[in-house]
């Protein structure tokens, strides 16, 4: 039994409206998703609040350390906090970090994206001011997968393809979405827990650019067309993001719409009632690894 935690940035419910949402595009399958669909409830899309209750649109900084570690991270500055957490989020991530209490727990646990070797080369003061994911990995003390792991396809780049990592020079093999997806897919039979983040959706609904961000649903779609048939019944795979942005494309701004939650496998029924806001995902994740290995 596994546990995938696909965080994808920038993911919200939005308006059926092809003219501004590119998930509501012809032929999207699992991100269909929208504000206020009483049907979408029936196929697992669970409308999740990121607002936290500030005022203001929520950021990256203090969404992401409330997604993963259930603290009430805007609460505890007064307000909400773009980029990369500070050091009061960090300290709410150094304490709290789902990946530290999976692993405390003695669950075999992974952040599964690749780090280029410029990140290895930083002073450990300069990692710990890099995001919220980064934060949560050094919490734990895992160690970072490397581009060697992903030649060996024990990790992916945040772009799954690694198209990005060939435009800068570096010798990997260019990935298939479909490869991308069976290399996750397999990581499962090895591990108890797996996190990996997808952050281009977030950067193509700042663009504004219809073409762009569609590419990118279009993208993930595919990507979990591939994903959801290689996994065992046994497992879970939880998709939830940290604010809202490219369901939107008439704003340059992330949004106060809910967040998109999709939940396939075996803890479905289990955590599908717990997640109202982002703040449920690490207790919901927490309570369901105990519930089903006590």
């Amino acid at each position: 039994m596994a546990f995938l935690f696909l965080f994808v940035d920038g993911l919200g419910m939005g308006d059926r409206d092809t003219s501004k949402n590119p998930c509501a595009a012809p032929g999207i399958r699992h991100l269909a998703c929208f504000r206020g669909d009483t049907a979408g409830a029936a196929c697992g899309c669970v409308q999740t609040d990121a607002n936290l209750d500030t005022p203001g649109l929520p950021q990256s900084a203090t969404g992401q350390t409330a997604l993963f570690s259930g603290i009430h991270s805007a609460g505890r500055i007064g307000r909400h906090l773009a980029a990369f957490p500070n050091q009061e989020l960090r300290d709410i991530l150094k304490e709290h970090s789902l990946l530290k209490r999976l692993h405390g727990m003695g669950k075999k646990t992974v952040f599964w994206n690749a780090y280029r070797p410029v990140f290895f080369n930083l002073p450990d003061e300069k990692k710990w001011r890099l995001s919220a994911t980064t934060v949560a990995n050094l919490a734990a003390g895992l160690p970072f997968r490397t581009l060697a792991d992903l030649r060996n396809e024990k990790a992916l780049y945040h772009d799954m393809t690694n198209e990005s990592l060939l435009q800068r020079g570096f010798d990997v093999a260019l990935f298939t979405i479909e490869q991308a997806a069976g290399i996750l897919a397999a990581a499962l039979l090895d591990y108890d827990f797996i996190l990996y983040e997808y952050f281009l959706t977030d950067h193509a609904g700042h663009s504004q650019d219809f073409g762009s961000a569609a590419a990118e649903i279009r993208k993930l779609d595919r990507f979990l067309d591939s994903l959801l048939p290689g996994i065992r019944p046994e497992d879970t795979v939880l998709l939830t993001s940290d604010h809202g942005n490219i369901e939107d494309l008439s704003v340059k701004t992330h949004t106060r719409n809910p967040v998109m939650t999709r939940i396939w496998g075996q803890g479905r029924d289990f955590l599908k009632p717990r997640i109202r806001s982002i703040l449920d995902v690490t207790p919901a994740i927490i309570d369901w690894v105990r519930t089903a290995d006590p």
